[in-house]
Formats: structure tokens, C-alpha cells, sequence
């Protein structure tokens, strides 16, 4: 039997997620070039982990997904990460990671949530309720990222 805990990450943590967003984003097809474009905004430090809200799913012992936010206001959060191991990816996992963090923040009064999605993952956030309000240019010319919001009623 599947035993799941997630919970908030550690600083020592960041050794096991870094690598989870690399394998996580290289998953959809990006090369070795365009990840390490993306090298700064993938890598997770102790000193994130401990500045932020980092949490992490653990699935029999083993970290497999995390995700992270930045709450900006009483009232609004960034979705900063979203992550699950590419092996653990369409089981589940990443809503189970997407329904806590809509948990924590309600519990927190938040009224809205942003986030820049990856183009791949679009679907999947509007499944939950997000919508798309704009686009923005990535790093990567001529590629861009749906910004998105979810209203809590």
C-alpha cells in the first residue's frame, strides 16, 4: 500500500528538488539547451526553501513532486513550482499537489492566485478552475507563457 505525506520542505531538501524540476520540465520535450536557460528559475536553494512557502510530496519514503508560493499580499499568492518526478506524471499526483496547495491557500484568506504556466501544463491548471488572462514572452524568443488566475469565492 501507497503511503503519501506532503509536507513543507526542508532546506536540506533542495538537493532532491532541484533535479525533481529539471527531469520534470525536460519531461515535455525541452533540450539541454533551453533547460539551462531556464537554469536559475529551476534550481531550489536552502535559502528559497527557507524564504518561502516549499512544499513536498513524499511517496513511500521517497520525495517525488513539490511545489512552491510566494504569498504577495493578504489577498494574493503567486504558484511559483509545481513539480512531480516525469515517472509519477498523469497518475495523479500533481492534482493531489495542486488540491493542498488550493487548500493552504484558502486556509491563508487568499482571494486569487496567479501563475505563469508552462504551455504544457495550461490544461492542466484550467481543470481546477485557473483561466488564462494573458500571455508573456519567455526567455526562450517567440515562446510564451499563459499567466493565469484562480478566484476563490
Amino acid at each position: 500500500m501507497e503511503h503519501i505525506i506532503i509536507e513543507r520542505a526542508a532546506a536540506a531538501d533542495h538537493s532532491v528538488l532541484t533535479p525533481i524540476s529539471f527531469e520534470s520540465k525536460a519531461f515535455w520535450g525541452y533540450s539541454t539547451a533551453q533547460l539551462e536557460t531556464w537554469k536559475e528559475d529551476l534550481i531550489i536553494t536552502p535559502e528559497y526553501i527557507s524564504q518561502n512557502h516549499v512544499y513536498k510530496m513524499v511517496l513511500n519514503s521517497h520525495i517525488i513532486g513539490f511545489y512552491s508560493f510566494i504569498r504577495i499580499s493578504d489577498d494574493h499568492i503567486i504558484l511559483e513550482h509545481l513539480f512531480v518526478r516525469p515517472e509519477h506524471i498523469g497518475k495523479g499526483f500533481g492534482k493531489n499537489l495542486l488540491d493542498h496547495f488550493l487548500k493552504i491557500a484558502e486556509d491563508l484568506k487568499s482571494k486569487s492566485i496567479t501563475l505563469e504556466a508552462d504551455p504544457h501544463a495550461e490544461s492542466f491548471y484550467k481543470k481546477f478552475g485557473f483561466t488564462t488572462f494573458g500571455f508573456k514572452e519567455s526567455s526562450v524568443a517567440g515562446r510564451f507563457l499563459p499567466e493565469m488566475i484562480y478566484h476563490f469565492k
